[in-house]
């Protein structure tokens, strides 16, 4: 009954107002999810140190659950098209929440490292099902802003996890993965309890509506028929690559490049302290969170093209300004614009994918989608730090430039997805 009473509470805030109640049941259960994992990430390393293992075995449990995210994510996508959806993303998180609560009672390494890569493989099960059902839920004239609310419960819970680690940190080093594994107990129950059960709506024809003014979706699948899109037929659309290198950039960028430099920068280079580091990291995520709604309605309104134009313009500009080494106000400004750069990547980006699926399952094309992003988390701060020891910070950065000017060219070349139905000829 509460949670009734605020889920129709959030779908009248601006991140959900007009969109399906399942696109609100889905950003709190990213919510949750994010939660949790923010309250134990930053534990995980110093847990793995109480067994007596070097700093770099300890990196390994980090490094092992996001390798079991990329090595499971296309038996995710074919699990998602042969299940559905629902089954795939309920395993998903009660595999996560297991293998949490049992880490939490780990008496050895191996078996810590064992758990944490099980976790990855629930991990990659939930996101590809999760955001293949979000695709299939919302309607083309909803997908911008159905992916950029769900993006924002995983923002949210990022920020909130962290804040409230350091008090359950404060009870035993071991209490985190027991509060990660009961939020996602409760982001299980959410999912069983208050997802719609019945199939999706058949969006194929919706989405094929304007075929005859815009181009066909696939020019080798008929349209209207039922069943998954095939990974192939999808990678043969120019509009899909492009997502593809948005997502890979997005991962080498923001979940690499900038997480594993940007400290190091800061205190090395420009000889300041690690507040600046929080306050640019603080801004960049505020950024992001307001210019959400914005982009959902400009995805959705406008087109998917030219939102991510301005994402990869925003994305340039910020690495630009990092190569250059113009002091903390270029910082500053470089972490609030690409804080804005991931807003207006992040949706036009996942709903280019669910306009190459068109309402179809697309649980193999979804997982690449997700593969690409985890790949470029993993390959950026490799890249960054090789060349950063090597040639200096600014080649280091310059790497991220390569990728926002290869976004952007990607992105110039495809064509625009979105398609509204024609209008109907008027009735004399």
């Amino acid at each position: 009954m509460v949670a009734g009473r605020v889920f129709a509470w959030a779908r009248r805030s601006p991140y959900l107002a007009g969109l399906p109640r399942d696109v609100a049941v889905l950003s709190f259960v990213a919510f949750a999810v994010a939660l949790g994992y923010g309250i134990a990430a930053p534990v995980i390393p110093v847990y793995a140190r109480t067994f007596g293992v070097s700093a770099f075995w300890a990196s390994t449990v980090i490094s092992g659950f996001a390798l079991m995210r990329l090595l499971s994510a296309a038996p995710a996508g074919l699990a998602v098209d042969r299940f559905g959806e629902r089954r795939v993303m309920s395993l998903g998180i009660w595999i996560v929440a297991g293998s949490s609560l049992v880490t939490a009672a780990a008496q050895s390494f191996p078996q810590l490292l064992v758990l944490r890569g099980l976790g990855g493989i629930g991990s990659s099960m939930f996101t590809v099902s999760a955001m293949a059902l979000l695709l299939r839920r919302a309607g083309p004239e909803q997908r911008g802003r159905a992916s950029g609310a769900w993006q924002a419960g995983f923002l949210f819970g990022g920020v909130a996890g962290p804040a409230v680690g350091g008090l359950v940190t404060g009870i035993s080093i071991r209490a985190p993965f027991v509060v990660y594994g009961a939020t996602l107990v409760v982001a299980g129950i959410i999912a069983s309890r208050y997802l719609s059960r019945e199939d999706p709506v058949d969006r194929t024809e919706a989405d094929a509506a304007g075929t005859a003014a815009s181009g066909p979706r696939d020019p080798d699948a008929d349209a209207d028929a039922p069943g998954p899109v095939t990974l192939s037929a999808a990678l043969r659309l120019a509009a899909f690559r492009a997502a593809l290198v948005v997502n890979l950039a997005s991962g080498f960028v923001f979940f690499g490049l900038r997480i594993s430099l940007v400290p190091l920068f800061v205190t090395e280079s420009l000889q300041r302290g690690v507040g600046l580091v929080g306050a640019g990291f603080v801004l960049a995520t505020a950024v992001q969170a307001a210019a959400l709604v914005p982009s959902g309605r400009r995805t959705d309104t406008r087109g998917r093209r030219p939102s991510l134009l301005f994402g990869a313009a925003a994305l340039t500009v910020s690495m630009l300004l990092l190569v250059l080494e113009t002091g903390w106000v270029g910082l500053l400004v470089a972490m609030g614009l690409s804080g804005l750069a991931a807003a207006f990547l992040g949706a036009p980006a996942a709903a280019v994918v669910g306009d190459v699926t068109g309402g179809q399952s697309g649980g193999r094309v979804v997982s690449a989608y997700q593969m690409v992003g985890d790949l470029g988390g993993i390959l950026g701060p490799l890249a960054a730090g090789l060349l950063a020891d090597a040639l200096g910070f600014h080649w280091a950065f310059g790497t991220g430039l390569a990728v926002a000017l290869l976004t952007a060219v990607m992105v110039l070349a495809m064509p625009e997805t979105l398609r509204r139905p024609s209008p109907e000829p008027s009735r004399r």
